[in-house]
């Protein structure tokens, strides 16, 4: 097989195992499972980025997805009430509601792809699609939010640190002081 067909199957199938591990998150009777279904269709996404060479955007999804869908499942082993989320429960509470609003939602969104003109391409593509892109979001505010990345990094040790009541090398130990 040539490269571009290579690429072309491979799109494929991340975008089928994309949607399906999207599926999978309303069809598993857990929030654990739900969320590594989620966090599958997002490295599905992050491998489609990569193909169409965004390469930033495609390592960016797969980091931030893998740190987030980390951080729910810590949360959710350390406050809900069942056992890492791992107690059947349902994702669906009104069937008929969310099968009306989604149905009319699709039937509107095909209809638009249908109805609307596409518009031709004026140019050519950018040297760098990547940089392009940063520029077209952030333009000149890229220092200002790299800036707030890192005050929210520091705001989130700050809070695990004057959330510990003892710290590591606390003279007092585990047992509160008692046996030595």
């Amino acid at each position: 097989m040539r490269g571009e067909n290579v690429e072309a199957v491979a799109f494929w199938v991340l975008a089928v195992a994309a949607v399906g591990a999207a599926v999978a998150v309303f069809v598993v009777d857990s929030m654990a499972r739900a969320t590594f279904a989620l966090l599958a269709s997002f490295l599905c996404v992050g491998g489609e980025l990569l193909l169409i060479d965004l390469h930033y955007l495609g390592v960016l999804v797969v980091l931030m997805m893998i740190m987030e869908m980390l951080v729910m499942a810590v949360f959710m082993v350390m406050y809900m009430m069942n056992p890492a989320g791992l107690m059947p429960m349902t994702m669906l509470h009104n069937r008929r509601g969310a099968f009306a609003i989604s149905g009319a939602a699709f039937a509107a969104l095909a209809a638009g792809v249908f109805t609307v003109p596409w518009p031709e391409r004026a140019g050519r593509p950018p040297r760098d699609p990547t940089v392009a892109l940063g520029e077209a979001i952030m333009g000149s505010k890229m220092l200002v939010m790299m800036v707030i990345g890192v005050a929210i990094l520091a705001t989130m040790i700050a809070t695990v640190v004057l959330a510990a009541h003892r710290g590591r090398y606390d003279p007092e130990g585990d047992d509160g002081g008692g046996a030595r």
